[in-house]
């Protein structure tokens, strides 16, 4: 049970739920009611997709490259760094034009959502676990963090209405914050294996 808490909240704040948040808002603003919400329920679903894409061929793809997993640990991790610091700042690294008409998939879902520091925690992620047992539950927290994130969307307007633009900017910060320790962890983690296997 602790395993997968620790899983669904990591998961969850890789995705940066309050960028995503501000960035759902920016692009359906022009948009009623029925039609944001049909957004977010394709936003979700083509996220829970490539999520479980990514976590599930990770290790293939690691094979295929030659790519140890240690490696990626320290690549995913700065990516994740770097993302961490841009939300800090206030200077996320995906854009998105407001002119986009089906903006579900893309931008949304991929890059806002999924860019490239969630894939490489994804693939990680999947890397990591390889019992049956651990996969399971991983996936399980995986599907359960992107339920979240289609709740926060759903919940778009009601969230904006109560804490504002100043708001989200103080929550995008402190996810920010929370992300550069897990890369952090990740980068520490990768050193670490790539040291003991020397």
């Amino acid at each position: 049970m602790a395993q997968f808490f620790s899983l669904w909240l990591k998961l969850f704040f890789v995705f940066t739920p309050f960028f995503a948040l501000t960035m759902f808002i920016s692009l359906t603003e022009m948009d009623d009611i029925p039609h944001r919400r049909q957004v977010a329920l394709n936003t979700t679903g083509a996220v829970g997709g490539v999520c479980l894409l990514l976590f599930f061929l990770g290790p293939q793809v690691f094979w295929l490259f030659g790519i140890t997993l240690d490696s990626f640990r320290i690549g995913g991790g700065i990516l994740l760094m770097l993302s961490a610091i841009s939300l800090v700042h206030g200077r996320p690294g995906s854009s998105a034009s407001a002119g986009v008409q089906d903006v579900a998939v893309v931008p949304l879902a991929v890059p806002i959502i999924v860019g490239p520091a969630t894939a490489a925690t994804l693939m990680v992620l999947g890397a990591e676990l390889t019992t049956v047992s651990d996969r399971i539950i991983g996936c399980l927290s995986l599907i359960l963090a992107v339920l979240c994130m289609g709740a926060v969307l759903l919940s778009a307007t009601p969230i904006y209405r109560r804490i504002g633009v100043r708001g989200l900017a103080m929550l995008s910060k402190i996810t920010g914050l929370i992300l550069s320790a897990l890369s952090a962890q990740m980068v520490m983690t990768g050193i670490r294996g790539f040291l003991a296997g020397r």
